[in-house]
């Protein structure tokens, strides 16, 4: 492989995405929705470390929906495109080899992705300003989101040399990228939703409103206990219910772009221990999830010395619990890596076999 003849056509790809109006078009319309979305989180909230920490989260996140939403396009016909416009035979008859040409289209259109980063880049740097936040922080989600934007493009290239027709690549390619940002969300749900399990309570309480009084608060007003002492309790009684066991489907989530990304982010805690950010509100609810109901359940509301008066903060649950984006985002990198061997096989000279009504030249 020639480090030359690869920048070559990197160039010459970029070249000729560059002289699309539609693709300064995209950009702009990009850079008003960041506009819109900073002027409103600015007039939201006081620009202190947690409002710092939301914008830079959310202009992350909207680079990566927005990478997820333009990327197909950009990568999921750019092998077949070229194929079906008659311009892909000439470099195949070049010294160029297939896997040059292969991973020039890939390098191309992760770079058409990343331009939607360099736009964001002045609101990031307000985020930053404004927040005070983390380096690893900062560093970490714009590696990791990099890194997805590749991935988009890896896959968009690969299934471009797989499929013959451009308008079935495109969509094949949004239907992967929908099964990943989407259908791992549906696939949670619907998991949860037939993994259940059944938890049984025993509890007992005051007879009456079944609650001490607290100070300044009248019985007669109320109804509450004044005196704990001479109450009576009522008998032990059990009941049950069904609860989703979220911790047998939790996995599901791991490839989830967004979920790779907010997990692989160091979380910044607040007062209390809660996320200041987006990144740590998605990887809480994650962790959370991959924690079992508590089965069988004890209250006695009649002594209150046994009775846990606050849970775990999130930050303990967060730091309690394994993360898994490295797992999710292997399995990303293998899909992408698959697809591209795939293609470079389809797209290699001299083809064996190609499809019915494949254009050669």
């Amino acid at each position: 492989m020639s480090g030359s003849r690869l920048g070559a056509l990197v160039r010459l790809e970029l070249t000729q995405r560059l002289r699309s109006v539609a693709w300064y078009v995209l950009l702009g319309v990009f850079a008003l929705i960041l506009l819109i979305v900073t002027a409103l989180t600015l007039a939201a909230s006081t620009m202190d470390a947690a409002g710092g920490g939301w914008l830079f989260s959310l202009v992350i996140f909207l680079v990566l929906l927005l990478a997820l939403l333009v990327s197909p396009t950009l990568s999921g016909n750019s092998i077949n495109g070229d194929r079906d416009a008659a311009t892909l035979a000439p470099l195949q008859v070049t010294l160029a080899t297939t896997g040059e040409i292969v991973l020039a289209k890939f390098l191309a259109a992760w770079v058409a992705g990343l331009a939607f980063l360099v736009v964001a880049v002045p609101f990031l740097v307000l985020a930053t300003l404004a927040g005070d936040l983390q380096p690893a922080t900062i560093v970490t989600s714009l590696v990791i989101l990099v890194i997805e934007v590749g991935v988009v493009a890896g896959i968009g290239v690969g299934l471009s040399a797989i499929i013959a027709r451009p308008l079935f690549s495109v969509a094949a390619t949004y239907l992967v990228v929908a099964a990943l940002a989407v259908g791992t969300i549906v696939a949670f749900g619907l998991g949860t939703a037939t993994a259940r399990t059944e938890v049984t309570v025993t509890e007992r309480a005051y007879e009456g409103s079944g609650y001490v009084c607290s100070p300044g608060e009248s019985p007669e007003e109320t109804g509450c206990l004044d005196d704990p002492e001479t109450a009576e309790c009522t008998p032990w009684r059990t009941h049950t219910y069904e609860v989703p066991r979220t911790d047998h489907v939790w996995w599901l989530l791991a490839a989830n772009p967004f979920v790779i990304l907010a997990d692989a982010t160091p979380t910044t805690y607040g007062s209390g221990g809660y996320p200041e950010d987006l990144f740590g509100q998605i990887s809480f609810g994650v962790r959370v999830a991959q924690k079992g109901p508590v089965t069988p359940v004890r209250n006695d509301w009649c002594d209150t010395s046994t009775m846990q008066t606050s849970g775990p903060t999130a930050q303990e649950q967060i730091e309690g619990t394994a993360p898994s984006w490295f797992v999710g985002l292997f399995v990303q990198l293998l899909l992408t890596a698959g697809l591209m061997l795939w293609g470079w096989q389809r797209t290699r000279t001299p083809a064996r076999r190609l499809p019915p009504g494949t254009r050669i030249a």
